[in-house]
C-alpha cells in the first residue's frame, strides 16, 4: 500500500516508502490518538512533555543535524515563545494566533542570532548562542512589567473559540496535533530545495557556495525556522506548567536541549523523538536508581548531570549517531542475518562526512 500523488512535474511523491511504513506508523497513530483512554494521568502527561520536546528537538535538529550550526542557547528561544503566549494568552487571544504570534516573535529574534553565524562557526558559534541566552535570561528577570520577573507568570489554558483545554486529555490532544502538522511540516522543508541546501551546507560550505548557494541567507532561515520550532514548543510548554519564571529557560535548558538531539541521533528526524523520550524518561529512571545505589552515590548531589555526562561521553564514543544510529543498525544485522558480518559497521565510518573541506 503507498501514498502516492502527482506534482506538475510528474514525479511520484511517496509519503510513505513501503507498506512496513503504512503499518508502523498506523500502529503509533493509532496509540497516541487512545492514548488518553490508555494510559493514566501521569503517563499521559509524560507523553505530553514528549511531545512538547519533540516539537523543540525538531527545531534544533534542523538547525544542528541538517544545516551543521550548533546552539548552546536555544533555551532563549524556547523563552520567548512561552513568554509570547503566555502574555497574549492572558489577553484573550485564541490559540492559534498567539501560537504564530510566538513562533513569529522567536523567528524575528532568531534572524538576529543567525547573524553572527555569518561570520563564524563552530565553537565561536556556539559561544556567541550562550551570550546570547545569558541575555535572554537577564531580559526575563529585569523586564518585570510584562514577565513577571524572577516571581514568574501565570499561564491561563489554552483557549480558542469558545473551547477550552480544560483537563490533561484536551492538552495532550492540542500538543497532538501541532506535533505532526510540525513533524509533517520540517518533512517537506527537508526534501525541498531549501532542505537540500541546508544539508549541502552542513557537508561543505565551500562546495554549497560553488553550487550557487546563498550561505549567508540559508544560515539565517534555517536559524528562524528552528527558532520558530522551539517558540511554539516554548508556548506549549508554558501552557503545560501553567506557571513559568526565567530560571527555567537557563544554560541547563539549552544543554539538555543539545544532548536530546545528539543521544537522539543527528541528521535524523526519528533523532528528535527518541531524544524527547531520553529527556523525559531518564531522570524517572536516575529516580529509581537512588533507592538500589548506596547512600552515599544516591543521595549525592549532581548526581544526574553525572549520569548525563556519562551517558553523552558513551555515545560520542561508541555510537556518534545515537539511538537512532544504533536502530538501524539492529535492523540492519536482522535484515542480514545469518549473512551479518562482524566488521561491518566498523568499515561503514570510513565512508562518513570529513571536515577536510570546512
Amino acid at each position: 500500500m503507498r501514498f502516492i500523488f502527482k506534482t506538475e512535474y510528474d514525479q511520484d511523491v511517496r509519503l510513505a516508502k513501503h507498506g512496513g511504513h503504512v503499518f508502523w506508523y498506523g500502529l503509533l497513530g493509532l496509540f497516541l490518538v487512545c492514548a488518553p483512554w490508555l494510559l493514566d494521568e501521569y503517563w499521559l502527561a509524560q507523553l505530553t512533555f514528549v511531545l512538547i520536546y519533540s516539537v523543540v528537538g525538531l527545531g534544533l535538529m534542523l538547525l544542528a543535524g541538517f544545516t551543521g550550526l550548533f546552539s548552546i542557547g536555544h533555551a532563549a528561544f524556547l523563552g520567548v515563545g512561552a513568554y509570547t503566549e503566555a502574555v497574549l494568552a492572558a489577553q484573550g487571544w485564541p490559540f492559534p494566533l498567539s501560537l504564530a504570534m510566538a513562533a513569529g516573535l522567536s523567528a524575528a529574534v532568531g534572524a538576529v542570532v543567525g547573524l553572527p553565524a555569518l561570520r563564524v562557526k563552530g565553537v565561536y558559534l556556539g559561544i556567541a548562542t550562550l551570550a546570547f541566552g545569558f541575555i535572554v535570561e537577564e531580559g526575563l528577570a529585569r523586564w518585570e512589567s510584562v514577565t513577571g520577573g524572577n516571581a514568574g507568570k501565570h499561564v491561563v489554558p489554552v483557549k480558542m473559540f469558545g473551547w477550552e483545554a480544560s483537563n490533561e486529555s484536551s492538552f495532550y490532544a492540542v500538543c497532538l496535533v501541532v506535533t505532526v502538522l510540525a513533524t509533517l511540516a520540517v518533512l517537506n522543508l527537508l526534501r525541498s530545495p531549501t532542505g537540500r541546501a541546508f544539508v549541502a551546507i552542513r557537508d561543505s560550505e565551500i562546495s554549497a557556495q560553488s553550487m550557487g548557494i546563498h550561505l549567508a541567507r540559508y544560515k539565517t532561515l534555517s536559524f528562524m525556522i528552528s527558532a520558530a520550532l522551539a517558540g511554539m514548543g516554548g508556548a506549549l510548554y508554558a501552557h503545560k506548567l501553567q506557571f513559568i519564571s526565567p530560571d527555567q529557560f537557563n544554560i541547563l535548558q539549552s544543554i539538555d536541549l543539545l544532548l536530546m538531539v545528539v543521544i537522539g541521533g543527528l541528521g535524523s528526524i526519528h533523532g528528535a523523538f527518541l531524544g524527547a523520550i531520553f529527556l523525559i524518561t531518564m531522570p524517572q529512571l536516575i529516580s529509581l536508581g537512588k533507592d538500589v545505589l548506596p547512600a552515599a552515590i544516591g543521595q549525592a548531589p549532581g548526581l544526574q548531570g553525572v549520569v548525563y555526562g556519562l551517558v553523552l561521553i558513551a555515545f560520542v564514543m561508541f555510537e556518534p549517531m545515537g539511538l537512532y544510529g544504533r536502530w538501524l543498525k539492529i535492523r540492519t544485522w536482522f535484515q542480514l542475518f545469518p549473512f551479518y558480518r562482524k566488521g561491518m559497521f566498523k568499515r561503514q565510518k570510513s565512508f562518513q562526512k570529513s571536515d577536510r573541506l570546512k
